[in-house]
This record gives C-alpha cells, structure tokens and sequence, in this order.
C-alpha cells in the first residue's frame, strides 16, 4: 500500500464516524492550547514582574543601621548604631567583590517652591552611580555628576510627578526652586516609571541632589550626628560575588562600629537579588504546575483517542478479517491504524497549537497592568508541547493497532457486523 493510498484510506475511515473524530480531535486540542496558555501566561507574569522590579533598583544590598543583638569587643548588646557619610567610602576599599558602595540620605516633606506653585517633598541625596543602580531613567537634560558632588552644587533632579507638581506643563529645565531656604537649578527631569516597592517613597515624587549638598544643607537633627547618614546602599560586580560582597560590607562595618559581623540585628540587609529568586522560583513552580494541569487534559485527550480506536477496531472486524484474508500483513494492519491515529492527533494537536499562539497574539494586543507583560508563547514550550503531543499520539496508537494486527481472520470472517 502507497502512502497515498494509505492517506486516502485513514481520510474516508475519519469522514466516515464525523462526529466521533471530531470530538476526539477537540480532547486533543484542548490539551494543547491549555499548556500553551497556561504557559504562556505564567511567563508573561514572571517577566511583567521582573520588569518592575528592575524599574525599582538593580540587584542591590540595602543596609539599615539597627541595634546590636551580640555582645562585642566588651560592650553589651542593645547598642544603638548610625552610619556616616564615611562608612561608605571605608566599606568601598574593604568590599572588593562590590561595584558600589554609596551612602543615601533623605528628608521628607521638604517645603520646594517654584515661579509657579509649592510642594511638600522628599528630597534625597546620593552618589551619581545612584541613577545606575536604582533605575533612574532621564527623560530631559541630566542626573547630577561626579563634578556636581565634587563642588557640592545646589543643582536638582526632579521626579516626574514633582515636576509636574511645581511646574505642570510648563518647561522646568534650567529654572531655579528654592528647596528649604536654598536655591537650586534645574538640571534633569525624570522619566516616568512604575515601582512595585519602596523604603522611603516613590521616586517619581521625589527631588534628587547631590550627596554633598543635601549633607551640606539638611543635614539630620540631633540627636543624629551632623554627618550621619539614612542607610547605604551596595551592588556587587556580578551575581556571582553577590554573596560575597554581603558578607564584606558586614564585616567592613562591623570593625568600623565595633559589633560582631555575625550581627544581622546591628547591620539589616534588604537583599533585592534574593527577593528576585524568591520570586521566580515561585513563578516557575507556578508555571511548571499550569503546565502540569494541562499535560493531565493532554493525557486524558490521548486516553480518549486510544478509546476511539479500540471502538473503530471493534467496528471494522470483518474488515480486517477480509484484509487479511486476501494477503494483507500483519504490518500493513499496523501501519493502517497507527497512521489513523497518528493523523487524528497531530492535527488536532497542530489546529490548537495555532489557535493558542493567535489567542496569545490577540490578547496582547490588550494594554496591560504593568506588573504583566501578557501572554507569553516561547518556542520551548512549542516544542514541548509537540513532543507531549507526539508521546500521546504513539502511546495511543501501539495498544489499538496491535489489537487490530492481531485479529484471526477466520474469526473475523465469522464477526457478525457491529457484534
């Protein structure tokens, strides 16, 4: 038997049971547009979120000056600590495995005031790798330099919500506000961004200068030292050296400050990075399960076809009695079988492989919520899915073929048709 002839046979045996072939196909495509989505959206999710999160800060150690729970160098636990503008420059030279270490201060409701309107604000002051590291994106002129914090110049970056608070749509580049009793120019605006999280406000409502003049004009109020500083900040060089670069910002503070380095208490880490794993391991273990769920509905779409064609090699007995009766092979009945199988899966699972990547491209089209990137198809999960469709297919065509090949054709010449 050609292929051709093999195809001719397997279309008129599937035309002839439309509605049983129909159905089958439907379990089949079920199964594989519910990986597809179920996938798809479980990435969109993992990838919306990371999104976000990257528009908050990159990989960065927040550290918080806390109060000592160990007994250290003599002195009881309960001690109070405060960083200094100079514990980041000595943790810096300590940490080899971080990029940055840099102080940050801030104070709120600060009364800015422009030619056109007043605001209470946060105005906060770092270093200029600060933009880098905690995704600060420029929309209009620039972020204050190196140059800026060497002269400790009175020039501001405005979020862009502050913006609009002291300028609405008026242009606010090169205009001078006066934040607290002191003048500031204009120097940058701010790109609009969304934040999933915060330790002091949203950046976009907020007024950034240079570390030097913010220590300089607003410093904190005792009794805080004059040159004490808010938390610092820290990156390491590479995921790698993330660990690493954790454990040296510790230690360096710790022989600045006189505690124990095995002190979470004194030094509190809120670690980004661990935060980022934490979150994708849950959305892998949740996508992993929609995946889960859906090779079920695939599995039980493939029962159902094994089901079909058992039927069919009930039904067509006599037929394969004749077949065999007049010179057909055990292997031209397998092959008969096996291809119809074969064809009823593949195609349905080809038809819902289609619809779900258009599903995913229509509902794309939808603007969505930030913290979700949409559906989100990969050829991975194509490819997975073909190759669970391809298991199926086989698993479900062995058992009924066989069956078929092993009819006697005396017996089947005697099978009453539907007995």
């Amino acid at each position: 038997m050609t292929f051709r002839d093999l195809l001719r046979d397997t279309l008129r045996t599937l035309s002839a049971h439309k509605l049983r072939t129909a159905l089958t196909m439907f379990g089949i495509a079920w199964g594989i547009v519910s990986i597809t989505l179920m996938v798809a959206a479980g990435e969109g999710l993992r990838v919306g979120q990371a999104k976000v999160a990257e528009q908050f800060a990159k990989d960065i150690l927040i550290i918080h000056a806390g109060r000592t729970s160990m007994q250290a160098g003599g002195v009881r636990a309960g001690r109070r600590l405060q960083w200094e503008a100079e514990d980041a420059v000595f943790a810096q030279e300590q940490s080899p495995d971080c990029r940055y270490v840099m102080p940050e201060m801030g104070q709120g409701n600060t009364p800015v005031r422009s030619p056109h309107n007043a605001a209470a604000l946060l105005v906060t002051g770092s270093f200029p790798p600060f933009q880098e590291i905690r995704s600060i994106p420029v929309a209009e002129g620039r972020y204050p330099s190196w140059e800026d914090e060497a002269q400790a110049r009175r020039v501001a970056f405005l979020g862009s919500d502050a913006k609009k608070q002291l300028f609405g749509s008026r242009p606010a580049l090169g205009e001078t506000v006066q934040v607290g009793d002191f003048p500031y120019t204009v120097v940058g605006i701010m790109q609009h961004k969304e934040q999933d999280s915060s330790y002091d406000g949203r950046d976009i409502s907020k007024v950034f200068v240079p570390f030097a003049a913010i220590l300089r004009d607003f410093p904190n109020k005792p009794p805080a030292t004059p040159r004490s500083v808010d938390r610092l900040l820290a990156q390491p060089k590479s995921v790698a050296q993330h660990d690493a670069c954790k454990r040296q910002v510790r230690a360096s503070l710790a022989r600045r400050h006189d505690f124990d380095p095995r002190d979470e208490e004194a030094a509190g880490i809120w670690d980004t990075m661990e935060e980022t794993q934490a979150f994708r391991k849950m959305t892998d273990g949740m996508k992993y399960f929609l995946g889960a769920v859906g090779l079920a509905t695939l599995l039980i779409g493939g029962i159902g076809v094994m089901n079909v064609m058992l039927v069919a090699v009930r039904e067509r007995t006599r037929e394969i009695g004749v077949r065999k009766a007049v010179g057909a092979t055990r292997r031209s009945i397998i092959r008969q079988f096996f291809a119809e199988t074969m064809f009823v899966v593949f195609l349905s699972g080809g038809l819902g492989l289609s619809f779900a990547y258009g599903l995913c491209a229509l509902v794309n089209l939808i603007p969505m919520p930030p913290f979700f990137a949409g559906l989100l198809p990969t050829w991975s999960s194509g490819f997975l899915a073909f190759l669970l469709l391809g298991t199926v297919a086989v698993l479900s065509a062995l058992y009924p073929a066989s069956r078929a090949a092993s009819v006697d054709p005396i017996e089947a010449l005697r099978t009453e048709v539907g007995g």
